[in-house]
Formats: structure tokens, sequence, C-alpha cells
């Protein structure tokens, strides 16, 4: 059967066999057909080797690798016809289940691995490889991508686009560039996201359904029809955006509606000089949420935040320590002296938050404040035991009620957070319900929420959505 190809898919399959690059990295929307042409791409690579090495195709396991890229529709026996052979059962020469490609320079042989299995693929990895295809590389094992890019001349990697703090992104899909003919095909997001320090050699390339050229309209239209707008899993499949697909708390959070430049913040300073300003922070506050282990990712989180006379909410800094992270443990009393500090700098910056909200969990946090005011008497903050009345749900109803968003009916959040504040923005993509409970959030990714919530908590009957003046 044959393989219809867009011009950039065409472009790509040449690419591949320029042996340019180290790494080709295939992202994009669901349908897209990149495990169809990767594939392709991949076994042409090899067909036209000169190399001895033997070469992988892995995926989660090898009934799937075998369904979606060997035995498929325009899979890989589909399209090569004789040209490949598949052992399954392997041989009494080979075990592993492998592909023998008739090349122009002799028989290749492609090993199939599934890396859901560690114990299996620990086994039967070994020496050095001329190319591995990994598919679906966002939900593969990190230790096995490492062990398999290591060993290989060139590895191709396939995905749809996932929760943007997963470790592939920052040691492999991140360091990728488009090439620049092609950087405008991927949504602005995607290549602000690529942000590693660039590796020589990893390519990044983005497709949708319009470089599918197998794809019928009628096709894309159902496809877009299914997946109900402004989900997760609209912005995944869809649109070919980043972000955890299910579970997720907040959700509808944004990028574009809910991230603000800090230059446009600080237009909302108070300048009485200024007769046309009608917006300026009328409150200021700030959180603290503490944990002092060295033995979990969790954190010590400051949160500084102002809140307009309008009702607008902008998390304005964030400061984020992790004893996990340290080899000189933080103890209660350094917290202490850091968040004077950190209160300090937004003030000359924003303005006077006064009163502050402590995590009233840590007593001996609170103690050391104690004795900080009796030892300073010239501290002018006055630190509270964070109110913890209203629950976890409730305050969650309340942030998701200010951010949401409506544009058919011209409704605006009223809640912000300027851009720089990278761990809040993280933990919004990642705080997750407990699916084994009922509405109760998993216990993690929320050290930044629970700082902020302390924040505002005090202030939440300030904080509203102005009404627009009726046309």
């Amino acid at each position: 059967m044959s393989l219809l190809l867009s011009d950039k898919y065409r472009a790509f399959c040449k690419h591949v066999l320029t042996d340019k690059a180290i790494v080709d990295v295939l992202e994009g929307t669901t349908a897209a057909g990149k495990t169809t042409v990767g594939a392709f791409a991949f076994i042409s690579k090899i067909y036209n080797s000169k190399s001895d090495k033997a070469s992988i195709i892995s995926g989660l396991d090898t009934g799937t690798i075998e369904k979606n890229i060997i035995n498929a529709e325009l899979g890989i026996l589909d399209i090569f016809g004789n040209i490949v052979e598949y052992k399954g059962g392997g041989t009494s020469k080979v075990k592993q289940s492998h592909l023998i490609v008739h090349g122009k320079y002799g028989d290749k042989i492609v090993y199939i691995f599934g890396y859901a299995d560690k114990a299996k693929w620990k086994k039967n990895l070994g020496a050095q490889y001329y190319a591995t295809y990994i598919d679906e590389v966002n939900i593969a094992d990190i230790d096995y991508v490492r062990e398999t890019v290591m060993r290989s001349d060139y590895t191709m990697m396939t995905l749809n686009p996932d929760d943007p703090n997963l470790p592939i992104y920052k040691e492999y899909i991140n360091c990728c560039r488009p090439l620049p003919e092609y950087k405008s095909d991927a949504p602005k997001d995607i290549n602000n996201m690529l942000n590693e320090k660039s590796k020589p050699g990893y390519v990044h390339w983005f497709f949708s359904f319009k470089h599918n050229k197998g794809l019928s309209q009628s096709k894309i239209d159902q496809i877009i029809l299914n997946v109900p707008k402004g989900t997760k899993l609209y912005k995944n499949k869809v649109l070919g955006l980043r972000g955890k697909a299910t579970g997720l708390i907040f959700g509808l959070f944004d990028r574009h509606r809910h991230l603000i430049k800090k230059e446009n913040a600080k237009k909302y300073i108070r300048n009485s000089a200024l007769r046309e300003q009608t917006e300026w922070f009328e409150h200021f506050t700030a959180g603290l949420d503490t944990s002092y282990s060295q033995k979990s990712p969790d954190t010590i989180a400051m949160s500084f935040a102002g809140i307009t006379n309008l009702g607008t909410y902008i998390l304005l800094d964030e400061r984020v320590y992790s004893n996990a992270d340290l080899d000189v443990p933080i103890a209660p009393s350094d917290t202490v002296i850091n968040f004077v500090n950190f209160l300090n700098r937004n003030q000359k910056e924003w303005g006077l938050a006064r009163q502050v909200f402590v995590d009233s969990a840590d007593q001996a946090t609170q103690t050391e404040f104690k004795k900080y005011k009796r030892t300073h008497p010239e501290c002018i903050y006055i630190f509270n035991d964070a109110y913890k009345k209203i629950t976890n749900i409730d305050r969650i109803i309340l942030q998701l009620d200010w951010m949401s968003y409506d544009d058919e009916h011209g409704k605006k959040p009223c809640f912000f957070v300027v851009d720089t504040c990278t761990e809040y923005i993280s933990e919004l993509e990642l705080y997750s319900w407990d699916e084994t409970k009922d509405n109760t959030p998993k216990d993690g990714h929320d050290h930044m929420i629970q700082s902020v919530q302390y924040g505002w908590i005090p202030y939440k009957t300030k904080i509203f959505r102005k009404e627009e003046p009726k046309k």
C-alpha cells in the first residue's frame, strides 16, 4: 500500500537519510501521522545504512509495537513488503523479537523492545546500536531513554504533548531546535518551551493534521468535534500544546489568559500623580508554607501578591527552597531570615505587605518568628497563623471562579500570575485530584499552591470580577 506524504513529511524523510541529525523528535497533534511516517523514515534509514550495528524499535510493549507499528495498515510490513521480515518469537540465533531488514548493504537486525518491563529491557539491552526509534517517548521509562540514546548513533522519538515537567522534556526534547524553515509550524508555546541549552544535531519537528495527507477533512472535523473544547485533552490532542491531560484541579489555567508580564503588573502600582490611572494595588499580602524534609521534594514556599481596588489579584513574586537540594539544610531560624528578606525586597519593588500569613501547622517556625520579633523591634511585619478553617475544596472553588472565563459572554478572569513565578505555574499545571478518594487533592505539587492560598484567604472578599460596562 502506498504512503501519501505531504511536502513537510517528504522533507523530513530526506533529512533523516542525510545522517545530519543525532536526535529527531516528532511532536504534535493526534492523528498527525508521526508514528507511521517516522517508522517509514526509520526503516528507510536502516535499509540504506552501511553500518553493521543492530538497531532498536521500542514502544510500551511488544504487543503495542506489533499493533501500531509493525502489522498496522501502512505499518512496516505493509509498506516494505518482502524487504522486511518480522521474527516475533525470535530465532535460534537471535532470541529477542526482531525485524530483519534486507538492506542495500546486507541484512540488518532491528530489535523490538518494550520499555514498560524494566527487568526485561535491562536484561536484553547491551552493546552499541546504529539507530533507535522510541514511540510515545513521553510515557517511556526515562532510564530506558537515557540508556538507549547513550548507546545509539541516531535516535528518533515520537510523542504527543504531555506534562511539560516530565524529565524527558528537560533532558531531551527542549534541547532540540526546529529547522528555520519550519519554526513557524509549531505553536508559539511549543517553541518557547524549547529553552534548554541546545545540543548539536538535536532537531525538533512539529506535525499537525494538515501534514497528514492520508487524513480527510471530514475525519479531521470528526476528531475535533469529539474532543470537548476547552479541556486539557483538546489542548493536547487538537492544538498540540503540552500540559497534563487528566485529573488536573486547575485544568482551566491558560498561560495566554492568566499570565502577565512584570512590566504590565507594574502599571498597577499607585501613582497619585497619574490622573488617568483607574486601577491600582490597594492591598499586598504574603504567604509562607514550610516543610524541612531532606528525604522528599517538599519545599519552603514564599509568595507575594497584590490586590487592586477593582478586585484583580496578581501573584507578583515567589521564592522556593528545598532541603533535598541543599548540602546544608535550612532550619526554621533560616526561614525567618529568608522570609523577612523576601518581604523587604518586595516592599521596595511593589509595596508593603504588613500582615503576612505563615503555615500554622509548623510550630517550630512560628516560635522562631516570635523570637525574631522580640529581638528585632524594628520589624514592621505581623506574622499571622495561616487561616485553615476554609477547606481545600472551598479554596479550590473560589480560585477556579476567579480564574474562569467565557469569551462568548465577555467574562474575563480576575486572577493572574506574573510569568516569572515559574514554580507556581508548574504547580498549577500539575496539582491533581486523588482518583482513589472523593473530592481530595493529591498530596504533592502544592506548596506554592498553599502559600498563595494563605496569602489570599484573609482578603478573599476583596477579589472579584469587575463589572464590564454595558454596551
